[in-house]
């Protein structure tokens, strides 16, 4: 039998978390990296009761340099590859040691962590294990910067088409990545999970609600987290809030959830920002002409118009994103 519920309570400004941070101040990610305001406000979210693992990537590399931590819970560094497999198998340890009484009769999630090459390349069969397997408390978060930022800004399959890369570079016979993102969301949902959602740190209280939501249900979640990159993406490092808010608002990175097979936008553009102001804050798009630019604008509303039919064919009652 399994532990007692957890009710679902939306993060607003007067419910914010008042506790301690869960990420300690001190570590050592660049000034204006969008990934570790992410972290930062996830871990506030879940609260100590959770257990924590990381794959290899930059918020491991930033928060635990040996022999320091930021971390004020238990927390794991795992593989690249192998987050998700881990955290399951620790999932199932704490579900094990309740279910015989020896530990405590309540949920404890276990919250795995990846950059986007970690969940959609190197770690893709371990999180697909994962999610087809059903595990109860297991939360599956992909903090996306759209490359390999620890090891260089090599791209991954989550590199936005025409980015200039140190593994795609531009040039007179090249635009840069050649291919879209991965639909990692969807990859994620067509496994019957009970729950997937996209966010931005940018729309700081729906990160928060969508994983206190991911924690209060039972079995797997996958959230996809937009998260810039100053280094990466040659960004202001001012600019992390603004970009995030600029990638929703163009429609580049629709924030909504899919609950038991269900989308549900979150925030509706009606009127969308042009996909080329978005760019030219970016030096990874400096090399991009206006066809390019309009290439990719109509890309944007294709994907977001099929989102959209989504969920007009699957109405599910969510929260605004706010």
């Amino acid at each position: 039998m399994r532990a007692v519920e957890t009710p679902f309570e939306k993060v607003t400004a007067k419910t914010f978390p008042k506790g301690p941070d869960v990420l300690a101040p001190g570590h050592r990610a660049c000034q204006g990296c969008g990934e570790v305001l992410a972290l930062r406000l996830i871990m506030k979210a879940l609260g100590t009761e959770c257990i924590a693992v990381s794959a290899t990537g930059c918020m491991e590399v930033c928060t635990a340099p040996f022999p320091q931590s930021a971390w004020r819970l238990p927390w794991i560094h795992v593989a690249f590859e192998n987050a998700a497999a881990v955290a399951s198998g620790v999932e199932c340890a704490v579900e094990t040691l309740r279910r015989k009484g020896r530990g405590p009769d309540k949920r404890i999630p276990v919250i795995a962590i990846a950059g986007d090459g970690g969940t959609a390349d190197i770690g893709i069969q371990a999180l697909s294990g994962a999610l087809e397997r059903g595990h109860e408390d297991f939360i599956y978060v992909c903090l996306d910067n759209e490359a390999y930022m620890n090891t260089g800004i090599q791209r991954s399959s989550e590199t936005p088409f025409g980015a200039n890369t140190t593994t795609s570079p531009s040039g007179k016979k090249s635009k840069g990545q050649a291919t879209w993102k991965k639909d990692m969301p969807a990859i994620a949902a067509a496994h019957g999970v009970p729950y997937v959602a996209t966010a931005t740190p940018a729309f700081h209280l729906d990160l928060m609600s969508k994983v206190r939501r991911a924690a209060a249900i039972h079995g797997p979640a996958y959230l996809h987290v937009y998260s810039s990159c100053p280094t990466g993406w040659r960004l202001k490092p001012e600019l992390a809030v603004s970009i995030g808010k600029m990638a929703v608002n163009s429609r580049v990175f629709p924030l909504y959830e899919v609950l038991d097979g269900r989308y549900a936008v979150n925030r509706r553009v009606d009127k969308p920002i042009p996909v080329g102001d978005y760019i030219k804050l970016q030096g990874r798009f400096r090399h991009l002409k206006e066809e390019d630019v309009a290439f990719i604008q109509a890309r944007v509303d294709q994907e977001y118009e099929r989102i959209l039919k989504l969920a007009e064919a699957f109405p599910a009652e969510v929260e605004k994103a706010s």
